[in-house]
């Protein structure tokens, strides 16, 4: 049987860190699913085509990556695509005390679905999709942050909207 993880989440962008963490991930895993979480009351800075069109175009090379976009809960997702686990990178305590209680209450729906925590390389420990915004907004340095097509993106957004939202 085919082991398949869903590593679900805004990013609004993707950053090096959550590629980190697919890379990791398929060290466990014959095939990962990269899955866009839509949640309509949360604000994101790229809309979703975009986001799905940075994401596919940074895995493109690698047909064990597919990419998805989804609205309702993980869960559900996972059951839907007959996938194994759910993959959640873990920067620091804090992300896992909220990790932890998701995953408790993934099990509790779904008692046959693991969650894999996989903690990213020290030098993304610190990395998420805000900060890449906010450095970017300033003409900060991202490149080691996110890939190529991340950051031309950024700033053309930048360019065209004038400010972060």
């Amino acid at each position: 049987m085919e082991k398949i993880g869903v590593y679900a989440g805004t990013f609004d962008p993707i950053t090096n860190g959550h590629i980190d963490i697919v890379h990791r991930a398929l060290e466990i895993f014959d095939k990962i699913y990269v899955t866009i979480a839509i949640n309509p009351s949360k604000k994101t800075f790229f809309t979703i085509e975009e986001r799905l069109k940075m994401i596919k175009e940074i895995f493109k090379d690698n047909p064990a990556v597919e990419v998805y976009s989804f609205t309702g809960l993980i869960i559900d997702f996972v059951k839907q695509t007959n996938a194994t686990a759910i993959i959640r990178g873990i920067r620091a305590v804090t992300d896992f005390e909220y990790e932890f209680q998701m995953a408790l209450m993934n099990r509790k729906m779904s008692p046959k679905i693991e969650t894999v925590f996989l903690l990213p390389r020290e030098e993304y420990s610190y990395l998420n999709s805000t900060i890449v915004k906010q450095l970017a907004q300033f003409n900060a340095p991202i490149d080691c942050l996110v890939p190529k097509i991340v950051k031309d993106m950024l700033i053309e957004k930048m360019r065209n909207n004038h400010h972060l939202s």
